[in-house]
């Protein structure tokens, strides 16, 4: 009973805190280097900042995200669906005529593909690695827009390993 109470007080404690946390969510358009195209929506609970010596100020967001890829014409048509989780760390590199912020940001996260074989390619594994590296522009405090490269893959966990690679564009809004 005393474990309840405590996790309970811890609980309360946090909740505000998460509930006063700057949330976002995002929807990129995907364009797969195999003419695989899609749309992948992401929701991002919290954002916080972390002091290093090397880096400076960094940001970290975990990311959760569901994709949903299209391929082919119409008579062999076919469509895939994925989820991933995903930390990603983002540092400011700079601005944009001195008042956009302009951010690198790059993550490897685990997903869960629904298909094993996507756009005629068999992926090896239903588990995969959610690889990126972007930039993308602070626009006010509530949206910005990014370009960023993803890779999927199994991490050679499997002998099929050919990956799936996107260039996405993408924007999100802060509330």
């Amino acid at each position: 009973m005393l474990k309840v109470i405590k996790y309970s007080l811890i609980a309360l404690i946090c909740l505000p805190t998460i509930a006063m946390a700057k949330q976002t969510v995002s929807v990129d358009y995907m364009h797969g280097f195999d003419d695989i195209d899609g749309l992948r929506f992401g929701y991002r609970p919290v954002e916080q900042t972390l002091a290093t010596d090397w880096f400076g100020d960094i940001k970290l967001y975990w990311e959760v995200s569901a994709v949903v890829w299209e391929y082919g014409e119409q008579d062999t048509h076919s469509t895939s669906y994925g989820v991933s989780l995903t930390p990603v760390f983002m540092k400011q590199i700079g601005t944009l005529n001195d008042t956009y912020p302009v951010y690198f940001e790059a993550g490897i996260g685990a997903s869960y593909i629904g298909d094993q074989k996507v756009a005629g390619k068999d992926i090896g594994s239903n588990y995969q690695f959610e690889d990126r590296l972007g930039l993308f522009v602070d626009l006010d405090d509530n949206q910005h827009v990014a370009l960023r490269y993803m890779h999927f893959s199994n991490g050679g966990f499997n002998n099929d390993n050919p990956g799936l690679d996107f260039l996405n564009l993408s924007y999100a809004y802060h509330f």
